[in-house]
């Protein structure tokens, strides 16, 4: 079998689980539905590692599959770029969603849409690697849209609950507008470069470098910034960044399972990946490239905060994954992009355990996400436990876990850059670790450590669960106590845990200074140096850990461990009264900026305000009052004043005659 075939295996090997079990779902039943899919995307998992032993054996591939129309000069088409960056992305998508597959088991295994959940996460594997093996921008929107559609299916699947459909509607309309940028983005690509190949593209794009285009008022702005600014736009929407992050934390309505895959390794990484893929053209614009650092930094600082008084387990990890993906926009923006890809890796695997092993929490819990009502789960579930642990430790950046060593490198390229904005963002990134620790551990200690508060909560928490009965499926009559998950949940968590620990120090010498990436991602090392410092200070990943105990970062991650401690564990009086005394901090925090409120208040309520009005005047006013009634009395009012002319006597008629006749004699009299 020639490598082609294999490349085509990838992504086709999860779109065919995905069409047997949408469409045959009834027929194959659940155990077929799970069977089918995993197979798929087991299938793509293993092809993948041939593809990579390939690809590092030297073995790159670009080229087109299928010509999909030529227009003119232009031709779009499917192709595949087959390289080291490529590859990577593959295996994490790959292996993430295999976890995830498996985990769902379990999770969903009394819900009456069994199938065609399966269906949906296959479709999305489907959809994420046909966006990270396009060679061109045609492929890579439709990957990009596709996972996009997928993600709207799966946020709203339990479709009778209403927050659900709220949350599904907001993640696929602020995805439109950063899409909008993309696709000006991609449009001026093709306007000025005449074709949609990435090869081509940066090719052509040094000598593109010095073009201008003037925009509003005749304004006369770089070429290179604004189509990269469009498509960083693309990747605010897909990778939540600030202000277009409010979709992020209302998609945790969707099950644990889609948490894990979305939210942690897979779409939103898509945006990272793609400015990754697009180094060549970012390295033309340093306004660009600090425009990227800037709204990374905003998002690893600000949103961390919001992670640090949400009560709901799932919420603390969507808001940690917000500021996660904000260390690797800032990582970009330092044009240290293989850190990028390297953070997106490690992050992949502690992400998905964390949020896993808090869908094994809310199974043990009998559906209950509050941490408020949980506590002392350690003796209980000691699988989830110490998995979640690990994931904590590595997200935190813990020396030697992989967290760390993704993290730290950010943190340093950072300082490394000459860039504007680059001291505030090294003052966010270094801030950020100590938020990162304390809400991590603060969710910890609430949900495993300390006195157990569950009794009394389910005691009115099983009507709950009763009355959800049809969206959750789980009924745990009056037993309350938690208990650890079935071992279709606990394996993946375990399977996600090993790379969670060691992936850090075996691949960041390869990855990071080492030729690893080759030429899939290009650094103008002269303008941009800060990955040029970071090897030269770099010895080792033993000594990078052991030089850590003495820096900053560590000592403000020890911190914030202990903080959480302290308030959580020792003291459980004093985040009550530093909430009454926060006030109005603490309200701000709350209502989350306020950007929720505003958005509803602005754009959706002026979009309900604008069509209120067009329907007013234009439907009611305009149209049915003048074309369509309008017309209608005209016509009966000429019709009231003809009807005298219409009596009926004879002698009216003959005097209408004969006056008839004397204006037309006069008139051809006259001729």
């Amino acid at each position: 079998m020639d490598m082609k075939t294999l490349y085509l295996v990838v992504p086709l090997a999860p779109l065919a689980g995905a069409v047997i079990a949408g469409l045959f779902g009834r027929q194959i039943g659940r155990i077929g539905a799970h069977v089918v899919t995993i197979l798929g995307v087991l299938v793509s998992f293993l092809v993948s590692l041939v593809i990579f032993q390939d690809v590092l054996a030297g073995h790159t591939w670009n080229g087109a599959i299928y010509t999909w129309l030529t227009s003119g000069n232009v031709s779009m088409e499917v192709g595949f770029l087959v390289d080291r960056l490529t590859t990577v992305m593959m295996l994490v998508v790959t292996f993430v969603s295999l976890c995830v597959h498996i985990y769902t088991i379990g999770y969903m295994s009394d819900d009456p849409g069994y199938q065609r959940f399966f269906s949906y996460i296959s479709l999305f594997t489907f959809s994420m690697l046909m966006l990270v093996m396009s060679n061109n921008f045609l492929q890579l929107f439709f990957g990009w849209e596709a996972v996009g559609l997928v993600s709207y299916l799966l946020i709203g699947f339990w479709y009778t609950r209403d927050t659900a459909i709220y949350a599904n509607l907001k993640a696929f309309l602020v995805n439109r507008v950063g899409d909008f940028g993309f696709l000006l983005g991609i449009g001026l690509v093709l306007a000025h470069f005449g074709s949609l190949d990435y090869a081509t593209v940066f090719q052509a794009a040094p000598d593109m470098a010095s073009h201008t285009i003037s925009l509003i008022n005749g304004q006369t702005w770089s070429l290179m910034t604004v189509i990269c600014i469009l498509l960083f736009i693309g990747a605010m929407g897909k990778s939540a960044q600030f202000p277009l992050h409010v979709w992020l934390p209302d998609s945790m309505e969707g099950p644990t399972p889609i948490s894990a895959l979305i939210h942690a390794a897979t779409m939103v990484t898509a945006g990272i990946f793609m400015v990754a893929r697009m180094s060549p053209l970012f390295e033309l614009s340093d306004t660009a490239l600090s425009f990227v650092m800037v709204i990374g930094a905003i998002t690893a600082l600000f949103m961390g905060f919001l992670g640090m008084i949400q009560n709901d387990i799932k919420r603390v990890i969507a808001y940690s994954t917000l500021s996660q993906l904000g260390y690797m926009t800032v990582a970009l923006g330092a044009s240290a992009y293989s850190v990028a890809i390297f953070h997106l890796m490690t992050h992949a695997f502690f992400k998905a355990l964390l949020f896993l092993a808090a869908g094994s929490v809310i199974i043990g819990m009998h559906h209950d996400q509050d941490i408020r009502n949980m506590g002392g789960l350690r003796k209980y579930m000691p699988i989830t436990w110490i998995t979640l642990l690990i994931g904590s430790l590595a997200l935190i950046g813990t020396p030697g876990m992989s967290g760390f060593y993704s993290k730290d490198s950010i943190i340093e390229a950072v300082h490394a850059s000459h860039l504007w904005g680059a001291g505030f963002a090294a003052f966010a990134v270094t801030a950020g670790v100590f938020v990162t620790a304390f809400y991590s551990f603060r969710m910890y200690f609430m949900v495993f450590h300390g006195k157990e508060r569950f009794h009394h909560a389910h005691a009115g928490h099983d009507q709950e669960a009763d009355k959800n009965g049809d969206v959750h499926g789980h009924h745990h009559g009056g037993h309350s106590m938690p208990h650890e998950s079935p071992w279709v949940v606990w394996l993946p968590l375990v399977l996600l845990a090993i790379p969670s620990i060691y992936t850090g120090w075996i691949y960041i010498e390869p990855m990071l200074y080492g030729d690893f990436f080759g030429s899939a991602i290009y650094i103008d090392s002269a303008a941009h140096p800060a990955m040029e410092e970071l090897k030269a200070e770099f010895h080792g990943a033993g000594p990078m850990a052991l030089h850590a105990l003495a820096t900053l970062p560590f000592w403000l991650a020890a911190a914030g461990v202990a903080t959480a401690y302290f308030l959580y564990m020792v003291r459980r009086d004093l985040p009550q009264k530093i909430r009454e005394k926060a006030g109005i901090l603490y309200t701000i925090l709350d209502e989350k900026y306020g950007f929720d409120r505003f958005n509803d208040w602005f754009f959706a309520g002026g979009a309900r305000l604008i069509g209120g009005k067009l329907w007013r005047w234009g439907d009611v006013a305009a149209i049915d009052g003048i074309m369509v009634n309008g017309s209608a009395r005209l016509i009966g009012r000429i019709a009231a004043v003809v009807r005298h002319l219409q009596s009926g006597y004879i002698y009216h008629y003959a005097f209408a005659m004969i006056i008839g006749v004397a204006l037309l004699a006069t008139w051809f009299v006259q001729l």
